[in-house]
């Protein structure tokens, strides 16, 4: 990036497949400090809930059910769950609530509290709703995007390059997931980037599964790269298409990839 007389940044353009390897774990360090520091702020702002012990068990079943380990219709028994986490039951009670809030859990009274989950259903409206919000939010990326962000996304898109030619799949998720989050960040609003947020884990699962397609996680790639220009741009109706497109071609792909799969539901015995 080079500055001009106003102070305004002029785009250089860099060919992606020529950068050297030092000039990749450059940019791969500077965007793993710039994305810890996002992640510590954002970190700051939740600790009073997530760090408090009714926050603890509350992220910690949610993770759970979110990444299988209870089964849906499975009962959440309050005094194992106590116990397996070393607390009283009040916590425990507390956290259930709230997980029936977000539709996780139903509690039935004089029964118990019992695992509703992400069923296939969910995770076809959640993907719906997404496509909407996240075109939204590109469109809304095109006015608010900082430089800094900018950037932040420009080397996103080439490192994810880099890695899919490698066949590293845990550097593609994590580059893809913080692509999304530079995004919602650059929507400049807070409200639609905490929707949106919850959505991503919401699904996290099924998507670490499906991205572990190489031809998918080239495909999702070039995605991205096309929504970056659009934003860098300025171009807010192109940017809201193609990222609405975005969520809907990952949809397709989890369903060819065995999202009915990772939801079935285990056989009676």
């Amino acid at each position: 990036m080079e500055h001009g007389k106003t102070g305004r940044r002029k785009r250089v353009d860099r060919p992606m497949r020529e950068k050297s390897a030092e000039s990749t774990v450059h940019a791969e360090k500077k965007v793993r400090g710039k994305s810890e520091k996002k992640d510590v702020l954002s970190q700051a702002a939740e600790t009073a809930d997530k760090y408090s012990l009714r926050g603890r068990v509350f992220h910690r079943l949610r993770d759970d059910i979110l990444n299988g380990k209870y089964r849906e219709y499975e009962e959440l028994r309050e005094a194992a769950i106590a116990e397996e986490m070393g607390v009283s039951r009040t916590p425990v009670r507390e956290a259930l609530r709230q997980l029936e809030l977000e539709g996780l859990v139903q509690i039935i009274p004089n029964k118990g509290a019992y695992v509703t989950g992400i069923t296939v259903k969910d995770v076809k409206d959640i993907y719906a709703i997404r496509s909407l919000l996240e075109g939204l939010c590109a469109r809304w990326a095109t006015e608010n995007i900082s430089a800094e962000q900018m950037e932040e996304m420009e080397e996103n898109v080439y490192l994810s390059a880099f890695h899919a030619g490698k066949g590293h799949a845990q550097q593609l998720t994590e580059l893809d997931n913080r692509f999304h989050e530079i995004m919602y960040e650059a929507s400049g609003s807070k409200m639609l980037e905490h929707v949106l947020r919850e959505f991503h884990e919401y699904v996290l699962r099924v998507r670490k599964q499906t991205l572990s397609d190489d031809t998918r996680s080239i495909q999702s790639n070039e995605e991205h790269r096309r929504i970056m220009e659009a934003i860098r741009d300025k171009n807010a109706d192109l940017a809201e298409q193609l990222a609405n497109a975005h969520i809907k071609n990952a949809y397709s792909n989890m369903v060819k990839s065995g999202l009915y799969e990772a939801y079935k539901e285990p056989e009676n015995t």
